[in-house]
């Protein structure tokens, strides 16, 4: 990774980059449907601000982050650490900011932070999702199935 990896709280004037970062996560599913520009966009936005509702009544602990990388957004990072367990609701990066290496170390700075206070992380992940593969690396374990997403859980490291 090179640069530098910050966090800074999500404020509404960050409802616009949000939503490019949302829309990113949803580019490969939306490529196989026979919609319009316009109807892809619809969609998109409607399931952000669903998706915005849902995380807002289930987590209202959770801290809202941008993701900055020197000094540019480049996601978001959503994490509850009111529960007994550290858990990451979602983090999310543009595709242009993928595999430099941004998310594996905001996911052990997580853990590190977990491993400090003797607490489990857990995420919930789409089966199909290639950083489910870096969750394992990590530690991660598939505890629990639920339709289409896998909880995952990590033990803390007791140093």
């Amino acid at each position: 990774m090179s640069g530098d990896v910050t966090l800074r709280p999500a404020t509404d004037d960050d409802r616009v980059f949000l939503l490019e970062v949302y829309a990113g996560t949803r580019a490969e599913e939306l490529a196989q449907v026979p919609w319009d520009d316009g109807q892809k966009r619809a969609f998109v936005e409607m399931q952000f601000h669903a998706q915005a509702s849902h995380y807002r009544d289930a987590r209202p602990e959770a801290t809202y982050d941008v993701i900055l990388a020197d000094g540019e957004p480049v996601g978001r990072l959503i994490v509850d650490r009111a529960q007994p367990e550290l858990h990451i609701v979602d983090i999310a990066l543009l595709p242009t900011a993928r595999g430099r290496g941004i998310g594996g170390e905001l996911l052990g700075r997580l853990l590190e932070e977990a491993d400090a206070d003797g607490r489990d992380v857990s995420i919930y992940v789409e089966l199909q999702n290639r950083a489910r593969s870096l969750y394992e690396r990590l530690g991660f374990e598939e505890v629990e199935r639920d339709g289409v997403y896998a909880l995952m859980r990590r033990r803390p490291c007791i140093r």
